[in-house]
């Protein structure tokens, strides 16, 4: 199974461009074969981290893969995934990736203290600054598996569910203060982190991390709220609409941006990851976008012909059993399967036809079938009754 994108790249969904941007260019570098040589692993995760970039870098393809999953984006990303080189629109050329050199050796000199190496940007810090911390903390994902039919599937659907996750306190307004007030942190005087440096023998070492006491909002709050807790969250239950397209399968996922969990004290709120289950269907087989119908026919219809009515994903349709029909033929009924995902048509119902065997029969039915065993074309090509004289029998009659 394919690991996610963005955990490959290790950025968070809402990641931007930049952020992914610095994310790929440090573990190109860490793991590009010029650096190291022989190593098949680091090629595996060196083509990894370039086919994660290749859509997450890309507004459209990312879009499908946030919407979808890989089903959304298909195998376009992996033709671009070369091992020494990178081919494909998406991707980012070797210029690209070397310019973190600049960020590593040299680019940083004199912003962290001293040091030759840009330390600062490498480890837990980087060029940018974030100044005043944006106030609450980010909710979390919430992820949850949405069981469809696969008739529901094959034309899409929309469902409306209920879900329990983290919401807006409403006494406060997700404040997590009775008045709304809040007081600039004292601990890092606003700015939501913390830095500690250290001398190593390549100069200034910095250290950033958020604040322990306001978390890395840069505020904490005043007259904390007797309903959350001062969390500005409480647990609750909100219905959701969620619309599927056609062609879905068991494990492709939608992402409803803003759905999850709410953010404390009023954070923006996570993403709601629907994961699709695909029930299992008592009449049909998938096979991609078709579906198989497996039909047992009497000897007479299978050799006499004859029309019967079958089931499809939209209601039962006649169907022709052409005579002298051999078993395990497949029948087509074109337009009858699961829509594509990423197209208007739909794939084709197949009905696999088989002899039915009945297990009993009244003397009368034996009596016709002796009967017609006797007969010349019933039986395969050199199959006879076995009362009658064979080949080899009849030939040594002759010749004795």
């Amino acid at each position: 199974m394919k690991r996610d994108y963005y955990e490959i790249l290790g950025v968070a969904r809402t990641a931007t461009k930049d952020e992914i941007k610095k994310a790929y260019r440090k573990l190109a570098l860490q793991y590009h074969p010029d650096k190291n040589p022989d190593n098949k692993d680091a090629e595996e995760h060196f083509k990894e981290v370039n086919e994660a970039y290749e859509v997450l870098s890309n507004d459209d393809k990312r879009r499908r893969y946030d919407q979808f999953g890989h089903a959304g984006v298909g195998s376009s990303a992996a033709s671009g995934a070369g091992g020494g080189g990178f081919q494909g629109g998406g991707a980012a050329d070797f210029n690209d990736i070397f310019s973190a050199f600049n960020d590593m050796f040299g680019g940083g000199r004199g912003r962290s203290g001293g040091s030759p190496f840009g330390f600062e940007e490498v480890f837990g810090g980087g060029g940018q600054r974030r100044g005043r911390a944006s106030a609450g903390i980010p909710g979390t994902d919430l992820k949850i598996r949405l069981k469809l039919t696969l008739e529901e599937i094959a034309k899409g659907v929309e469902k409306t569910i209920k879900i329990k996750k983290q919401i807006a306190c409403k006494e406060c307004n997700g404040t997590g203060s009775k008045s709304g007030a809040t007081e600039t942190c004292q601990t890092c005087h606003g700015s939501g982190e913390v830095r500690q440096a250290s001398k190593t023998m390549f100069g200034q070492f910095v250290n950033i991390a958020a604040c322990p006491t306001c978390g890395g909002e840069g505020r904490v709050i005043k007259d904390r709220c007797t309903a959350c807790y001062g969390e500005g969250i409480k647990q609750g239950e909100v219905t959701v609409k969620v619309t599927v397209p056609a062609g879905v399968q068991d494990g492709n996922y939608l992402t409803l941006r803003g759905q999850g969990n709410a953010g404390p004290r009023g954070g923006a709120p996570g993403d709601l990851i629907v994961v699709i289950e695909e029930k299992p269907h008592e009449l049909f087989i998938r096979e991609g976008d078709d579906v198989i119908y497996n039909l047992a026919v009497s000897f007479p219809d299978l050799v006499l012909g004859t029309k019967i009515d079958v089931p499809t994903l939209d209601g039962p349709i006649k169907l022709t059993i052409p005579p002298s029909t051999q078993p395990e033929t497949r029948l087509r009924i074109a337009g009858h399967g699961i829509g594509h995902l990423r197209g208007s048509s739909r794939g084709d119902q197949y009905v696999r036809v088989n002899v039915f065997v009945p297990r009993e029969l009244s003397h009368q039915d034996k009596e016709m079938l002796r009967e017609l065993k006797k007969s010349q074309t019933i039986a395969p090509s050199g199959h006879h009754d076995q009362n009658s004289k064979s080949f080899f029998e009849k030939a040594r009659d002759i010749f004795s």
